[in-house]
This record gives C-alpha cells, structure tokens and sequence, in this order.
C-alpha cells in the first residue's frame, strides 16, 4: 500500500526558508518520479516541481524557479523541497505525489499523478 507523508511545513515570514520532507512507503521509491503539488486556500491543485526517478530531470513551475529545489534520497525513500524566499503567495496545503512511471509525464488533464499524500501546511505571513 503506498503511503506519503509529508512533514516540515509551519509558519515562516516573508523571505524565509522552509524545507519539507515526505516519507515514502509501500512501493520501490526509486523507480518512480515524484512531484511537489499545492492547494491554496479556496484555489484548485496546483503542481509546483517534479523530478524524475533517478534525478536526472527536473522540473519547476515558474513561480517558483530560482526559490524552490526538490531533491531525493532514493536510499532513504524521502523525497525534498527546499523553499527559499517565499512570499505570502505560497502559502498553502502542500502534497507529495507519485507518478506511475520513472518520468513526470503532463496530460492535457494535468500531471498524472497516481498517489498523493495528506498534505503539510505551510503559511507565509509577517
């Protein structure tokens, strides 16, 4: 059974820095590409980063390029995300998702995520 659970969100001020943390379980974490995604307060899923399964190949969207760095540690099943600079703009629930292959792949539907996590908060105010 596959499970992610995502950890390290919190309350940072404007400018700071957060790092979250999701812990992968139930499936061979280093074959699959994984993304960072969010959800803010009355908004839809909005996919922020995804690297591919071996780290090769990495993805941001652009509001967050140059701020944010997702990473991975295969041996550890943990998947990362650096946020640097982050502004109230940020602030949401944010997910940790699987794809179902070694690649981020983008459907016209969106990125085809097949497992997703509860979510860690993170709340950028002063």
């Amino acid at each position: 059974q596959v499970q992610l659970v995502e950890s390290g969100g919190g309350l940072a001020q404007p400018g700071g820095s957060l790092k979250l943390s999701c812990a992968a379980s139930g499936f061979t974490f280093s074959i699959y590409a994984m993304s960072w995604a969010r959800q803010a307060p009355g908004k839809g899923l909005e996919w922020v980063s995804g690297i591919y399964s071996d780290g090769s190949v990495i993805y941001y969207t652009d509001s967050v390029k140059g701020r944010y760095t997702i990473s991975r540690d295969n041996a550890k099943s943990t998947l990362f995300l650096q946020m640097r600079s982050l502004k109230p703009e940020d602030t949401a629930l944010y997910i940790c998702a699987k794809h179902p292959t070694d690649r981020v792949v983008f459907t016209p539907r969106g990125p085809d995520f097949n497992s997703w996590g509860q979510g860690t908060q993170v709340t950028v105010s002063s």
